[in-house]
């Protein structure tokens, strides 16, 4: 019978397997940690295949696709088939095991509507399946004793033991030996405990096996992020990401990801104005919130809607031309803004061209879109205008994008008039200009907000009568005590 020794030496290509594996098959939810926070539990283990090109080794790099944002990790055992596998008995399934090492089972969750379950894209890419660096000999350990970590930038995000598996170890390889030949140096993964996220270019995701209290350990398996400069074609299926697959993808549960912004929230923001809610926000030390340089192109209009955010980078030639044209960042964003959203843009305070024109105006405002705030130049300012679409800009420009700008990602932290924004961030506008409000105080600061309003306008009454400023703006208490009388004959 043909086996596989745990022994065999590190190839880049293979990760510590020395060859390719034959199949690479992974389990879709296995840990009751993971299962609890996406709000179901499989009755029995599921399954998809990876392919072997997807193996990549430590200290290798993995590629977010230039127009993606939800590239995830997943920590994950993995388990190296030793000997030919067909119809075992669980209790006789271990033994077909040859070694234990370290996987990380990246997922472009931007692809999987594309796909619908079966993974091939989201999950297929060139190094999304790196592992190692070293092998644990699975005759040394007990399957229901080995430790999952998973560290992103240094900090622990990931940390289960099998004893957290919902099925153990050994029903995944007699489950699969049932349905066709688990062949010497093929590869289960496992499945990931929560903690799984998404990581941007520049993280270090680094995952490792071991048994705590001994020795044994598959080392740490160490894999960079990085920015790839291509996009896909519409020769197949495009990214396309929607608050489902950002709640999974991010690891927070569909209703926490739900927009802060409910109508009662938003009556009441219409209702408070920026420089109230400016001061309402300095009050709790948020100073560097304000959108600065940005005017409304309809004087008089009010936004409020929660962020999505488009990322410009300074224009280069070679980048313009795979970022640029095409169905690019800026198109995407423009196609898939929803109701009561504001688009926001980093420009980087640059005016000299356009950063979106009556087309992507039309665009948004028929998708119903609150507004969009630029800290760059609009092109067809009065025909945008004309859309009936608010639009907070640093004015026109003729010039159209590629002059200065090439679209680069979205649904980022953006850097807006030198505020940062992120998506999901409140937007608020009018005349006096535009702020940004953390959703998780965004009631709370519209309520004193309006308290405040109702405090000036009683104020600004009694100084029309006449009245001295002293004592009375802001309310010393013989003033305070006059108010609150007041209101309670209201």
């Amino acid at each position: 019978m043909d086996t596989y020794e745990a022994t065999a030496s590190s190839g880049r290509e293979s990760g510590p397997l020395g060859t390719r594996p034959g199949k690479i098959i992974a389990v879709h939810l296995s840990y009751a940690s993971r299962a609890e926070q996406r709000g179901r539990r499989p009755a029995n283990p599921s399954y998809f295949f990876k392919p072997s090109s997807s193996i990549g080794a430590s200290g290798g790099t993995v590629e977010r696709p230039a127009g993606t944002e939800l590239l995830a990790f997943e920590g994950e055992i993995a388990l190296v088939i030793g000997t030919a596998a067909r119809w075992v008995e669980p209790d006789k399934a271990w033994e077909h095991v040859a070694a234990v090492t370290a996987a990380n089972d990246f997922g472009l969750y931007d692809l999987r509507a594309a796909d619908k379950g079966s993974n091939v894209r989201s999950k297929g890419g060139d190094g999304y399946t790196p592992l190692g660096p070293g092998l644990i000999d699975a005759r040394d350990v007990d399957p229901s004793a080995l430790r999952i970590r998973t560290w992103v930038n240094g900090d622990l995000v990931q940390e289960d033991t099998t004893a957290g598996l919902i099925f153990p170890l050994r029903q995944f390889v007699s489950d699969l030996s049932q349905h066709f030949t688990l062949e010497p140096g093929d590869i289960i993964l496992t499945g990931t405990p929560a903690g799984s996220t998404v990581v941007s270019p520049g993280d270090v995701v680094v995952v490792e096996v071991d048994v705590p209290g001994t020795s044994a350990s598959s080392g740490r398996l160490h894999t960079t992020v990085t920015q790839g400069s291509r996009s896909f074609s519409d020769i197949g299926s495009l990214p396309e990401v929607d608050a489902k697959q950002r709640a999974e993808a991010w690891g927070t549960p569909l209703e926490e990801s739900a927009p802060a912004l409910n109508e009662a929230l938003r009556a009441k923001l219409l209702r408070a104005p920026v420089a109230g809610l400016s001061a309402q926000l300095r009050k709790r030390g948020l100073n560097n919130v304000a959108i600065d340089g940005v005017r409304p192109n309809l004087p008089g209009s009010k936004i409020v809607g929660t962020a999505r955010t488009l990322r410009f980078v300074p224009n280069r030639e070679d980048l313009f031309k795979s970022h640029g044209g095409g169905y690019n960042a800026q198109k995407r964003l423009f196609d898939s803004v929803g109701t009561g959203e504001v688009i926001v843009i980093e420009a980087r305070g640059d005016k000299g061209s356009g950063t979106l024109g009556d087309i992507l105006a039309l665009r948004a405002r028929y998708l119903g879109a609150a507004g969009v705030v630029t800290d760059g130049g609009v092109r067809d300012f009065d025909a945008v205008a004309a859309t009936g679409l608010p639009v907070f800009s640093q004015g026109a420009h003729p010039a159209v994008l590629g002059r200065k700008h090439v679209p680069w990602d979205t649904d980022v932290a953006v850097a807006c008039g030198g505020a940062t924004v992120l998506p999901g961030d409140i937007i608020v506008g009018d005349d006096d200009g535009v702020v940004v409000i953390p959703p998780d105080i965004a009631e709370e600061i519209a309520d004193a907000t309006l308290v405040q309003e109702d405090e000036d306008a009683w104020i600004a009454e009694q100084v029309g009568q006449g009245r001295a400023i002293e004592g009375l703006f802001p309310l010393n208490p013989l003033w305070r005590e006059r108010y609150e009388a007041w209101q309670k004959k209201q």
